[in-house]
């Protein structure tokens, strides 16, 4: 079972960027499909983007493309989440997640494993 820690989150002003950062227990983090969730207060989880194992397929939704880049070194069992022109609306606890499951996907249900969040706070 791999066990995934965020970090990198904070209090950014609107405009400005953070990197996230999730790093992974287990040497086989090549073989996992990785994904960002968000979830602001009395909201649902919200899909943000998507990795491949190679890395050389990614997925993002339309909110946060061309703002947001998932990237990751398997050689550091680590994803990455860069985030530029942050917005306001993009204050929430980010997750990163695990799948077993070949592909990319947008639904929750699909990881199999969740670290415990990270809050990312832009102030307007």
């Amino acid at each position: 079972q791999v066990q995934l820690v965020e970090s990198g989150g904070g209090l950014v002003q609107a405009g400005g960027s953070l990197r996230l950062s999730c790093a992974a227990s287990e040497g086989t983090y090549s073989s996992y499909n990785m994904g960002w969730f968000r979830q602001a207060p009395e909201k649902e989880r919200e899909f943000v983007a998507a990795i491949s194992r190679d890395g050389g397929r990614t997925y993002s939704s339309d909110s946060v493309k061309g703002r947001f880049t998932i990237s990751r070194d398997n050689a550091k069992n680590t994803v990455y989440l860069q985030m530029n022109s942050l917005i306001s609306e993009d204050t929430s606890v980010y997750y990163c997640a695990a799948s077993e499951t070949y592909g990319l996907f947008i639904e929750a249900d699909r990881y199999d494993y969740w670290g415990q969040g990270t809050q990312v706070t832009v102030s307007s």
